[in-house]
């Protein structure tokens, strides 16, 4: 019997090869942020909304898509109940608040599931970053979904992200998944800009503040893979209950001790990139 190894053809070869992917810019836009939590149910796509608006307040140009497939939150965030207008070749983003804005949601029923395969979400991200008429962004927020699955590895392998933002509440088991998508960020080449603990603490009427969720495990681990910890956000009910309204907290009352934070953050961001 012959000791020759046997070789893989030519086309095996190109098949099980890593394969280079082009970063394209989302026309229209300057810088693409992306806003993520790898854990479902941590404040994100408030974050998102809130960011949105907080870069606008300081005199940025925003756009903001909703990149959850299976699970649009912006239509009811923003109490946007239209359907974008089309030219046959491109799509219009909604305007709301001065803001540029696109999902899902805006093209099927709130109360119908998106029951979709990886192929179709990753075509309708697609369609969202290529296919809509974006206009003199300085910068698009992305809402992404939970999770490390097709849309985050769609967008970190084929659209040219400028910086992620992870989003987690101080409990154990959020953290292992933001884990995950630290490690998938950077294995994927992507900037993170930092971590912030969101719903941190709960400040009563005695004045004093509540870790309901747990202490400092967000900081922790920003400093165990060497990122910036960008901030704690505590937990109010006004935030919350504006969302649900249509009127994010930072558009709703300016002033709010919610909206200085995210007015910070925004500051910070429109100085790094501006």
């Amino acid at each position: 019997m012959s000791e020759k190894k046997p070789e893989l053809s030519d086309a095996m070869k190109k098949k099980v090869e890593p394969k280079n992917f082009t970063k394209n810019p989302i026309l229209g836009t300057k810088f693409t942020i992306a806003v993520s939590s790898a854990k479902g149910g941590v404040g994100k796509s408030t974050f998102a909304t809130n960011l949105a608006l907080a870069l606008k307040s300081v005199g940025c140009k925003v756009g903001l898509l909703d990149a959850d497939i299976y699970g649009p939150s912006i239509p009811k965030m923003f109490d946007i109940n239209e359907k974008p207008k089309s030219d046959g070749q491109k799509l219009e983003p909604v305007m709301q608040y001065d803001i540029q804005c696109m999902s899902i949601g805006f093209l099927a029923d709130q109360q119908t599931p998106m029951i979709w395969r990886g192929p179709m979400v990753t075509s309708a991200i697609k369609t969202f970053t290529q296919k809509v008429n974006w206009k003199d962004l300085d910068f698009i927020i992305i809402d992404m979904p939970p999770g490390t699955g097709d849309t985050q590895l769609t967008f970190s392998q084929e659209i040219k992200i400028d910086g992620a933002i992870i989003v987690s509440t101080p409990q154990e088991v959020a953290l292992l998944d933001v884990v995950r998508g630290i490690k998938m960020f950077d294995k994927l080449d992507v900037k993170i800009l930092g971590l912030v603990d969101n719903m941190s603490y709960f400040k009563g009427d005695d004045g004093k503040n509540y870790k309901i969720f747990g202490e400092g495990g967000v900081k922790r681990t920003a400093e165990e893979f060497n990122k910036e910890f960008l901030g704690e956000i505590p937990i109010n009910p006004e935030v919350g209950k504006a969302g649900d309204n249509g009127k994010p907290i930072v558009e709703e009352n300016p002033n709010h001790e919610i909206s200085k934070i995210y007015l910070e953050f925004a500051e910070k961001i429109k100085s790094t990139y501006l």
